[in-house]
Protein backbone atom coordinates (compact mmCIF):
# COMPACT_ATOMS: atom_id res chain seq x y z
CA UNK A 1 0.00 0.00 0.00
CA UNK A 2 1.30 3.90 -0.67
CA UNK A 3 2.03 5.87 2.13
CA UNK A 4 -0.17 8.66 2.47
CA UNK A 5 1.15 11.77 3.87
CA UNK A 6 -0.83 14.88 4.89
CA UNK A 7 -0.65 18.23 2.14
CA UNK A 8 0.50 21.58 3.48
CA UNK A 9 -2.31 23.04 2.72
CA UNK A 10 -4.22 20.93 5.13
CA UNK A 11 -1.53 21.45 8.02
CA UNK A 12 -1.67 25.41 7.06
CA UNK A 13 -5.27 25.16 7.89
CA UNK A 14 -4.76 23.05 10.93
CA UNK A 15 -2.14 25.57 12.53
CA UNK A 16 -4.63 28.11 11.58
CA UNK A 17 -7.13 26.77 13.74
CA UNK A 18 -4.79 26.22 16.11
CA UNK A 19 -4.15 29.76 16.72
CA UNK A 20 -7.63 31.32 16.73
CA UNK A 21 -9.89 28.70 18.40
CA UNK A 22 -12.58 28.66 16.02
CA UNK A 23 -13.05 28.04 11.84
CA UNK A 24 -14.22 31.03 11.64
CA UNK A 25 -11.88 32.86 12.76
CA UNK A 26 -9.44 30.75 10.71
CA UNK A 27 -11.38 30.99 7.71
CA UNK A 28 -11.26 34.41 7.69
CA UNK A 29 -7.44 34.29 8.72
CA UNK A 30 -6.36 31.85 5.46
CA UNK A 31 -9.13 33.78 2.97
CA UNK A 32 -11.44 30.55 2.58
CA UNK A 33 -15.06 29.60 3.63
CA UNK A 34 -15.75 27.79 6.86
CA UNK A 35 -17.14 25.23 5.13
CA UNK A 36 -13.76 24.52 3.26
CA UNK A 37 -11.92 24.64 6.82
CA UNK A 38 -14.10 22.08 8.11
CA UNK A 39 -13.82 19.69 4.92
CA UNK A 40 -9.99 19.93 4.74
CA UNK A 41 -9.29 19.74 8.83
CA UNK A 42 -11.82 16.22 8.37
CA UNK A 43 -9.40 15.17 5.12
CA UNK A 44 -6.04 15.75 7.34
CA UNK A 45 -7.57 13.78 10.67
CA UNK A 46 -8.16 10.90 8.26
CA UNK A 47 -4.94 10.90 6.43
CA UNK A 48 -3.52 10.99 10.09
CA UNK A 49 -5.77 8.53 11.69
CA UNK A 50 -5.81 10.91 14.30
CA UNK A 51 -8.46 13.55 15.76
CA UNK A 52 -6.25 16.31 16.40
CA UNK A 53 -9.00 18.97 18.23
CA UNK A 54 -11.73 19.03 20.47
CA UNK A 55 -14.57 20.53 19.74
CA UNK A 56 -16.21 22.75 22.40
CA UNK A 57 -18.53 25.56 22.63
CA UNK A 58 -16.08 27.51 22.79
CA UNK A 59 -14.43 26.51 19.90
CA UNK A 60 -11.29 24.22 19.18
CA UNK A 61 -8.99 22.73 21.95
CA UNK A 62 -5.95 20.85 20.57
CA UNK A 63 -6.46 16.93 21.67
CA UNK A 64 -3.26 15.59 22.96
CA UNK A 65 -2.15 14.24 19.32
CA UNK A 66 -2.96 17.88 17.93
CA UNK A 67 -0.59 19.19 20.78
CA UNK A 68 2.00 16.70 19.73
CA UNK A 69 2.48 17.46 16.26
CA UNK A 70 1.98 21.40 16.30
CA UNK A 71 5.99 22.05 16.49
CA UNK A 72 6.04 20.05 13.37
CA UNK A 73 3.55 21.91 12.17
CA UNK A 74 5.44 25.12 12.77
CA UNK A 75 8.47 23.86 11.59
CA UNK A 76 6.60 22.95 7.97
CA UNK A 77 5.40 26.68 7.86
CA UNK A 78 9.02 27.98 8.68
CA UNK A 79 10.09 26.06 5.69
CA UNK A 80 7.02 26.92 3.30
CA UNK A 81 7.70 30.49 3.69
CA UNK A 82 11.58 30.30 3.89
CA UNK A 83 11.17 28.89 0.20
CA UNK A 84 8.50 32.03 -0.79
CA UNK A 85 11.08 34.34 0.45
CA UNK A 86 14.23 32.88 -1.52
CA UNK A 87 12.38 32.97 -4.56
CA UNK A 88 11.13 36.76 -3.92
CA UNK A 89 14.44 37.27 -3.10
CA UNK A 90 15.87 36.77 -6.31
CA UNK A 91 13.07 39.37 -8.23
CA UNK A 92 14.99 42.25 -9.78
CA UNK A 93 11.91 43.64 -11.52
CA UNK A 94 9.84 46.58 -10.49
CA UNK A 95 6.83 45.09 -10.86
CA UNK A 96 4.57 42.71 -8.31
CA UNK A 97 3.12 43.74 -4.74
CA UNK A 98 4.37 45.05 -1.34
CA UNK A 99 2.33 44.65 1.94
CA UNK A 100 3.06 47.76 4.45
CA UNK A 101 2.36 47.66 7.94
CA UNK A 102 2.13 50.80 10.10
CA UNK A 103 0.07 52.45 13.13
CA UNK A 104 -3.23 54.05 11.32
CA UNK A 105 -2.52 58.00 11.55
CA UNK A 106 1.38 57.29 10.64
CA UNK A 107 0.19 55.44 7.44
CA UNK A 108 -2.37 57.91 6.84
CA UNK A 109 -0.53 61.07 7.23
CA UNK A 110 3.14 60.27 6.64
CA UNK A 111 3.32 57.11 4.22
CA UNK A 112 0.57 57.88 2.11
CA UNK A 113 1.65 61.15 0.53
CA UNK A 114 5.22 59.37 0.08
CA UNK A 115 3.40 55.69 -1.61
CA UNK A 116 1.66 58.30 -4.08
CA UNK A 117 4.90 59.34 -5.17
CA UNK A 118 6.44 56.09 -5.56
CA UNK A 119 3.72 54.71 -7.70
CA UNK A 120 3.63 57.72 -10.19
CA UNK A 121 7.02 56.55 -10.67
CA UNK A 122 7.10 52.71 -11.03
CA UNK A 123 3.22 52.03 -12.14
CA UNK A 124 4.37 48.28 -12.52
CA UNK A 125 4.06 48.07 -8.26
CA UNK A 126 1.31 47.67 -6.09
CA UNK A 127 1.12 48.77 -2.54
CA UNK A 128 -1.14 47.19 -0.06
CA UNK A 129 -1.28 49.12 3.33
CA UNK A 130 -2.69 47.60 6.79
CA UNK A 131 -2.70 49.77 9.72
CA UNK A 132 -2.95 47.83 13.04
CA UNK A 133 -1.92 48.21 16.89
CA UNK A 134 -0.39 44.89 16.80
CA UNK A 135 2.72 44.26 15.31
CA UNK A 136 2.77 42.09 12.45
CA UNK A 137 5.07 39.10 11.41
CA UNK A 138 7.68 39.93 9.28
CA UNK A 139 8.74 36.12 8.79
CA UNK A 140 5.06 34.76 8.31
CA UNK A 141 4.94 37.70 5.09
CA UNK A 142 2.12 39.37 7.24
CA UNK A 143 3.88 42.33 5.65
CA UNK A 144 6.78 43.34 3.79
CA UNK A 145 7.77 46.28 5.42
CA UNK A 146 6.80 46.94 8.60
CA UNK A 147 7.07 50.47 10.82
CA UNK A 148 7.04 50.74 14.26
CA UNK A 149 7.77 53.33 17.39
CA UNK A 150 10.31 50.43 18.78
CA UNK A 151 13.19 48.14 17.59
CA UNK A 152 11.94 45.26 16.08
CA UNK A 153 13.29 42.06 18.09
CA UNK A 154 12.02 39.51 16.16
CA UNK A 155 15.55 37.56 14.56
CA UNK A 156 16.43 37.82 10.61
CA UNK A 157 15.03 41.26 10.56
CA UNK A 158 16.83 44.21 8.78
CA UNK A 159 16.07 47.46 10.74
CA UNK A 160 16.67 50.99 10.91
CA UNK A 161 16.01 54.26 12.45
CA UNK A 162 13.91 56.17 9.89
CA UNK A 163 13.00 59.16 12.02
CA UNK A 164 12.83 60.84 15.09
CA UNK A 165 9.26 62.51 15.72
CA UNK A 166 8.53 65.14 17.49
CA UNK A 167 5.25 65.89 19.76
CA UNK A 168 3.73 68.79 20.66
CA UNK A 169 0.85 69.41 22.78
CA UNK A 170 -2.27 70.92 20.99
CA UNK A 171 -5.71 72.68 21.46
CA UNK A 172 -8.10 74.37 19.12
CA UNK A 173 -7.38 77.91 18.41
CA UNK A 174 -9.94 79.64 20.26
CA UNK A 175 -9.47 77.85 23.53
CA UNK A 176 -7.77 79.25 26.48
CA UNK A 177 -4.42 77.40 26.47
CA UNK A 178 -3.29 75.50 29.79
CA UNK A 179 -1.19 78.13 32.08
CA UNK A 180 1.43 77.31 35.02
CA UNK A 181 -0.28 74.88 37.37
CA UNK A 182 -1.73 72.16 37.96
CA UNK A 183 -4.37 71.74 35.08
CA UNK A 184 -7.12 71.72 37.36
CA UNK A 185 -10.42 72.85 35.11
CA UNK A 186 -8.54 72.02 32.16
CA UNK A 187 -9.85 69.08 29.72
CA UNK A 188 -7.30 66.80 28.55
CA UNK A 189 -7.49 64.21 25.71
CA UNK A 190 -5.23 61.14 25.88
CA UNK A 191 -4.66 57.44 25.02
CA UNK A 192 -6.97 54.74 26.59
CA UNK A 193 -6.07 53.30 29.97
CA UNK A 194 -4.19 50.34 28.45
CA UNK A 195 -1.75 52.35 27.13
CA UNK A 196 -0.87 54.47 30.25
CA UNK A 197 2.59 54.28 30.60
CA UNK A 198 3.36 55.83 27.12
CA UNK A 199 5.96 58.76 27.19
CA UNK A 200 3.33 61.82 25.91
CA UNK A 201 0.68 60.14 28.66
CA UNK A 202 3.06 60.09 31.42
CA UNK A 203 4.25 63.59 30.64
CA UNK A 204 0.90 65.35 30.81
CA UNK A 205 0.29 63.50 33.57
CA UNK A 206 3.24 64.88 35.08
CA UNK A 207 2.53 68.36 33.64
CA UNK A 208 -1.11 68.61 34.35
CA UNK A 209 -2.10 65.90 37.34
CA UNK A 210 -5.23 67.63 38.28
CA UNK A 211 -6.51 68.04 34.49
CA UNK A 212 -9.44 66.05 33.71
CA UNK A 213 -8.88 63.22 30.74
CA UNK A 214 -12.09 63.58 29.19
CA UNK A 215 -11.52 61.70 26.03
CA UNK A 216 -9.21 58.40 25.79
CA UNK A 217 -8.62 56.44 22.49
CA UNK A 218 -5.93 54.06 21.04
CA UNK A 219 -6.31 56.23 17.79
CA UNK A 220 -4.51 59.20 17.12
CA UNK A 221 -6.33 60.33 14.21
CA UNK A 222 -9.33 60.08 16.78
CA UNK A 223 -7.27 62.12 19.24
CA UNK A 224 -6.72 64.56 16.73
CA UNK A 225 -10.59 65.18 15.69
CA UNK A 226 -11.49 65.46 19.32
CA UNK A 227 -9.09 67.84 20.38
CA UNK A 228 -10.14 70.16 16.82
CA UNK A 229 -14.07 69.63 17.76
CA UNK A 230 -12.77 71.40 21.03
CA UNK A 231 -12.91 68.90 23.27
CA UNK A 232 -9.98 69.30 25.22
CA UNK A 233 -6.08 69.27 24.94
CA UNK A 234 -3.97 66.65 23.57
CA UNK A 235 0.03 65.67 22.94
CA UNK A 236 0.33 64.77 19.23
CA UNK A 237 2.44 63.67 16.91
CA UNK A 238 3.48 67.15 15.13
CA UNK A 239 3.17 65.39 11.67
CA UNK A 240 -0.15 64.86 12.67
CA UNK A 241 -1.02 67.90 14.58
CA UNK A 242 0.43 70.49 12.42
CA UNK A 243 -1.83 69.01 9.62
CA UNK A 244 -4.92 69.30 11.60
CA UNK A 245 -7.39 71.93 10.28
CA UNK A 246 -7.90 73.76 13.20
CA UNK A 247 -5.52 73.30 15.70
CA UNK A 248 -2.47 74.49 17.25
CA UNK A 249 0.16 74.24 18.64
CA UNK A 250 0.44 75.15 23.00
CA UNK A 251 3.90 75.68 25.02
CA UNK A 252 3.40 74.57 28.08
CA UNK A 253 6.97 75.72 28.88
CA UNK A 254 8.80 72.17 28.15
CA UNK A 255 8.14 69.95 25.14
CA UNK A 256 7.05 66.67 25.05
CA UNK A 257 9.13 63.93 24.64
CA UNK A 258 9.19 62.73 21.08
CA UNK A 259 9.69 59.33 19.50
CA UNK A 260 11.42 57.17 17.32
CA UNK A 261 10.37 55.05 14.32
CA UNK A 262 12.16 51.87 12.80
CA UNK A 263 11.22 50.28 9.94
CA UNK A 264 12.19 46.74 9.37
CA UNK A 265 11.93 43.70 6.70
CA UNK A 266 12.76 40.27 6.96
CA UNK A 267 16.57 39.36 5.47
CA UNK A 268 15.16 37.27 2.77
CA UNK A 269 13.52 40.37 0.92
CA UNK A 270 16.86 42.39 0.96
CA UNK A 271 17.08 41.70 -2.58
CA UNK A 272 13.58 42.37 -3.67
CA UNK A 273 14.29 45.28 -6.20
CA UNK A 274 10.71 46.97 -5.31
CA UNK A 275 11.25 46.90 -1.73
CA UNK A 276 14.58 48.05 -2.50
CA UNK A 277 12.88 51.07 -4.03
CA UNK A 278 10.26 51.77 -1.47
CA UNK A 279 12.44 51.40 0.91
CA UNK A 280 15.33 54.36 -0.50
CA UNK A 281 12.29 56.78 -1.72
CA UNK A 282 10.98 56.41 2.06
CA UNK A 283 14.09 57.14 3.49
CA UNK A 284 14.68 60.21 1.14
CA UNK A 285 11.66 61.76 2.11
CA UNK A 286 11.08 60.96 5.52
CA UNK A 287 14.68 61.18 7.13
CA UNK A 288 15.06 64.31 7.26
CA UNK A 289 11.37 65.64 8.18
Amino acid sequence: MTERYPEWSDVRIFLAIARTGTLGAAAKQTGQTQPTMGRRLRALETVLGQTLFQRTRDGFVLTDEGAAVLAYAERMEEEALGFTRALAGNDARLTGSLRVASSDWFGVHVLTPVFARFLARHTGVSLELVTDARPYNLARREADLAFRITPFEEPDVIQRKLMHMDYALYGRSDLVPPSAGDGAGQTLISMDSAFDALPDVVWIKRLLPNATVAFGSNNRGAQARMCAEGGGFAVLPCPLGDTTPGLARIDPGEAPPGRDVWFGYHRDLRRVARLRALVDMTVEVLANL
